[in-house]
């Protein structure tokens, strides 16, 4: 059963447990994202990756990569699999990580022809390299 949120037209309905990752600074690290959906139609899905709630990480809108509002710490470092989006994977791979990734990463599967959002979480833990 969905959870929802009351006065709002957005549905959770599916969220899978939060994630700790750990990878070294300097590293990369892939975080997961995908959703089951039969006839999957990349023009109704939009994809949103956020840090710590706010800090836009990744975007992929109506199936293309869109970068145009991604926050300046994750330019160039943040990449996706567009071979893997009709497939329903929506993971994206941060590059050269440091400190300031700490934190928390959502992604947000929203479906433009129906008010449902999957919503995935991770914890990142960058650790120094030895």
């Amino acid at each position: 059963m969905p959870d929802c949120v009351f006065g709002l037209t957005v549905c959770v309905i599916s969220v899978s447990l939060q994630d700790t990752v750990e990878a070294a600074i300097g590293g990369s690290v892939i975080l997961p994202c995908s959703l089951s959906a039969q006839d999957l139609k990349l023009q109704d899905i939009n994809v949103h990756w956020r840090q710590n709630g706010s800090k836009s990480v990744y975007d992929i809108v109506k199936g293309e990569d869109s970068v145009a509002l991604q926050d300046s710490e994750f330019k160039n470092r943040a990449e996706s699999f567009p071979d893997e989006y009709l497939r329903g994977n929506f993971s994206i791979k941060l590059n050269n990580l440091q400190h300031t990734d700490a934190g928390t990463y959502s992604c947000y599967i929203t479906h433009s022809y129906e008010p449902e959002t999957v919503q995935s979480f991770h914890s990142l833990i960058p650790e120094r390299s030895s």
